[in-house]
């Protein structure tokens, strides 16, 4: 992580206590944690919010839908609904690659890993975050915070104080981008910096993925008022960085919750549309889930403006459910991420506004694929 080493004086006075705890806790040798040390009800507690996770850990479909349960139940939990959003973003990109376009440039190795990458991701996250939720939802129940069992659930030292601090002080925007904070650098070591996804993913694809693939597009669909969807988003140049993809996650809170008109529209359209994977969910103009066309037949260009030609068949999105089988995963690689309170930096507040506009870079991004496939079918046809 880009090291960000404030001075105090430099934090809002909301954020000092946590930087303090923070530091406290990074001087403290942490003694291995035993159940023993629980009473027979906390042992219990785990053990069923351990079960309630691993059950709705099933699939992206599943975790895409548990978070915005989570969220209408608990609107205070904004990184619930900023988590839905961006697993949909997940779960299109999985897709994606059983689909129209993708099919005809990847080789089905690359295609197996690259799910195995993105489906990892989503797992590790839901099953480090959802046991915070549940933890959170049952301290509102008993009317007490319980956050000190979030080292038994495997859950960074940083998220407990952060959680006591939203227990005190109720701060939405705190709460959601320490969770971004804590999810990236969760899965910094265990999949971005993973040899095995070094090998497979990053280092023999690194030009399909910054270049053709638009996994570093987010899209955030919203009913436009006139019978169609709008979309708006942010891009991520920079998948591999760290710092970057805090910041990334910053501007997406940004887009969702600084205008509470937009957020609305947004978590209208999600409710109202359930995810499946299947990009048709947004703009069923474009994609279907219904294969149109001939698999053997020569590709020709179909999009223009982000429209189908007339007459061409629209593009092949299916479903998740169609598209990959449920992964049973090996069990999170342990230890705690976190190692200096700096990262509390983080945690100060953008004051410039954030442009959401993404539909031009998406539908260019969508023609180069095109014409990509169509370069690469004329030089195998020509040798």
């Amino acid at each position: 992580m880009r090291c960000l080493k404030p001075k105090t004086s430099s934090l809002p006075l909301s954020l000092l206590d946590v930087y303090r705890e923070l530091k406290r806790k990074q001087k403290q040798n942490n003694a291995p944690i035993s159940e023993c040390d629980l009473t027979a009800k906390e042992r219990q507690l785990i053990r069923r919010i351990q079960a309630v996770t691993a059950e709705q850990n099933e699939n992206n479909v599943t975790r895409t839908a548990t978070y915005l349960d989570f969220y209408l139940r608990h609107r205070e939990i904004h990184w619930a609904f900023l988590g839905h959003m961006v697993s949909r973003n997940g779960g299109w990109n999985m897709t994606d690659l059983k689909g129209e376009l993708l099919m005809r440039l990847l080789s089905e190795d690359e295609r197996q890993s690259f799910f195995a990458f993105l489906e990892r991701g989503n797992w590790l996250i839901f099953q480090d975050i959802y046991p915070q939720f549940l933890l959170y939802e049952e301290s509102k129940k008993r009317g007490e915070p319980l956050f000190y069992l979030l080292p038994w659930l495997g859950v960074s030292t940083f998220m407990e104080t952060i959680w006591n601090h939203f227990w005190r002080h109720g701060d939405p925007y705190t709460l959601a981008i320490a969770l971004v904070i804590n999810e990236q650098s969760y899965l910094e070591q265990r999949v971005i910096q993973h040899p095995a996804f070094r090998q497979t993913v990053f280092q023999t694809m690194e030009f399909k993925l910054q270049k053709l693939l638009h996994l570093n597009h987010i899209l955030f669909p919203y009913d436009d008022g006139r019978g169609g969807t709008s979309l708006i988003g942010q891009t991520l140049h920079q998948f591999e960085s760290l710092h970057e993809r805090i910041l990334l996650g910053k501007r997406l809170y940004a887009i969702l919750f600084d205008d509470s008109e937009t957020l609305e529209k947004i978590v209208h359209w999600a409710s109202s549309h359930p995810h499946t994977g299947s990009r048709k969910d947004y703009w069923a103009h474009l994609f279907n889930d219904v294969c149109e066309s001939f698999p053997r037949e020569p590709y020709r260009r179909r999009i223009r403006d982000c429209r189908i030609v007339p007459g061409a068949p629209r593009l092949y999105s299916p479903q998740l459910r169609h598209a990959w089988k449920n992964v049973v995963h090996e069990s999170a690689e342990p230890g705690d991420w976190f190692t200096t309170p700096h990262v509390v930096r983080y945690l100060v507040k953008m004051e410039q506004s954030v442009n959401g506009e993404i539909v031009d870079a998406y539908c260019e991004t969508l023609e180069k694929m095109e014409l990509a496939i169509i370069a690469k079918n004329a030089f195998f046809h020509a040798r």
